[in-house]
């Protein structure tokens, strides 16, 4: 059996990979998992389990919450909210686990499973690895210890989740948002009642796109990863910004007034600059990972910021921000991380300390994102080949050599297999953005003969 979990826990098509029997597999040997390694040592074992609006969480929640309550976990479901509520509200109400049902930016007919140790906190890959090889040693023959009368746990709503959270962003936001007309495009998802109730609240005049989630349309040409209808209704309203997030959201990339794209380098730059001048910027350092843009970079090093690059995937930012003590981190996807508050990138937490930033300075979104210049960055999605062969391909390396050699000094070349789709990403930057697109193009042909 190949890994179950990937940069971000368990993902596949609901009701074909990712089945009912799977996720009450993976929650038991989760539970298991977890009271060997000492976590419910001396009480009785609390998770808080959450979904997006997908049709297919309705199903896979249900198979969660079984299998933590038939292994005598007590469960608290707060019904749809974004991700990093899930973590935060593990956290406050002091929970032993969480469970968060999402596959994030993925097309509704995908979903995911990703759990939360104590405090909020990402699951370790050794964790993982173990939990995986209990529920494989169980599958296939092993019974399962089960708890009896009393023994089995307990399951009621917590309603009580919207409130709390709504509340905690609203109180770590450094001032309001009086005077700004934002739009907000929550993908028909886990955020389509949070962002919009925590924006009005701190003061902003909101207009809402993709808020009207049925279970079948998150991500659906809207959120994060189709910014185009964001664009618009930016200009069509004459905001001053706009936000958009994914189904989970657990990202946040924006728009400026003209309808121009922020993307998450930006974000994290005009952040940076924020959390330096009111002094929360420890180390005076950022962390994000080797797919930044060079810009980014180099407007880090112009401003006297230490830059840290990680591997690809949120959960390595956050594990180097955890080990050295730093403050913020992201990607530039729109996962931005600011650890004082949160656990996990949050998108409703990250537009509106943007926005923050714009109301206090008197500034345009468009002149504080221009701290960094974009160099011309290329990234093509290669499908249907065998990505565990793309640091191994000899033909693979030898192109991407090449590439270097042409590119010089003034660009570079990724290659890298996704974590959490089965494919292959091609990234290449370059000063010129017509080399840029031949670079890549000519790479992606090469992984398409390579590794199809």
């Amino acid at each position: 059996m190949g890994r179950l979990f990937g940069t971000d826990g368990v993902r596949g098509v609901a009701n074909a990979d990712l089945t009912a029997e799977l996720a009450l597999g993976l929650s038991v040997a989760a539970a298991h998992v977890l009271a060997e390694a000492g976590t419910f040592e001396g009480h009785r074992p609390t998770a808080v389990v959450g979904r997006d609006p997908r049709a297919s969480g309705e199903f896979l929640e249900a198979a969660v919450v079984a299998g933590l309550a038939s292994a005598g976990v007590d469960v608290l479901r707060v019904g749809v909210l974004p991700t990093p509520a899930v973590a935060h509200l593990t956290g406050v109400l002091g929970a032993d686990l969480g469970v968060m049902l999402s596959a994030s930016h993925n097309a509704m007919p995908d979903n995911g499973i990703k759990f939360f140790a104590r405090g909020g906190h990402k699951l370790a890959d050794d964790l993982e690895d173990k939990i995986e090889g209990v529920y494989e040693e169980h599958r296939t023959g092993a019974p399962w210890d089960r708890p009896t009368g009393a023994g089995v746990g307990r399951v009621r709503d917590y309603t009580e989740g919207f409130e709390t959270y709504v509340s905690h962003l609203l109180g770590v936001l450094p001032n309001r948002l009086d005077g700004l007309k934002i739009v907000l495009d929550e993908a028909h998802g886990a955020a389509a009642r949070v962002s919009p109730e925590a924006f009005t609240r701190a003061g902003a005049q909101v207009v809402t796109i993709g808020a009207a989630p049925d279970g079948l349309n998150i991500n659906d040409g809207c959120g994060s990863t189709h910014l185009e209808l964001l664009k618009a209704a930016v200009v069509e309203h004459g905001a001053d910004l706009g936000i958009a997030h994914d189904g989970d959201a657990d990202r946040c990339l924006a728009v400026d007034h003209t309808g121009a794209e922020v993307d998450g380098d930006q974000i994290l730059a005009v952040l940076s600059l924020a959390m330096r001048e009111a002094g929360t910027l420890r180390g005076d350092t950022v962390v994000a990972t080797v797919m930044s843009n060079l810009g980014f970079k180099l407007a880090m090093e112009r401003e006297g910021l230490t830059l840290v690059q990680t591997a690809v995937g949120d959960r390595y930012v956050l594990e180097s921000m955890k080990e050295h003590g730093y403050a913020l981190g992201g990607e530039q996807s729109g996962h931005v991380i600011v650890l004082d508050h949160a656990t996990t990138g949050d998108g409703t937490l990250t537009g509106l300390m943007l926005a923050a930033r714009v109301a206090a300075t008197g500034k345009s979104l468009a002149e504080l994102a221009a701290v960094m210049e974009r160099l011309p960055q290329i990234l093509i999605n290669v499908k249907d080949v065998d990505k565990s062969r793309v640091t191994t391909s000899a033909e693979l390396a030898a192109a991407v050599v090449d590439a270097e050699r042409e590119l010089g000094t003034t660009g570079r070349v990724l290659l890298r297999s996704s974590g959490t789709e089965p494919l292959v990403r091609v990234m290449v930057e370059a000063a010129d953005i017509e080399q840029a697109r031949s670079v890549a193009q000519r790479l992606a042909d090469v992984v398409k003969s390579a590794l199809g």
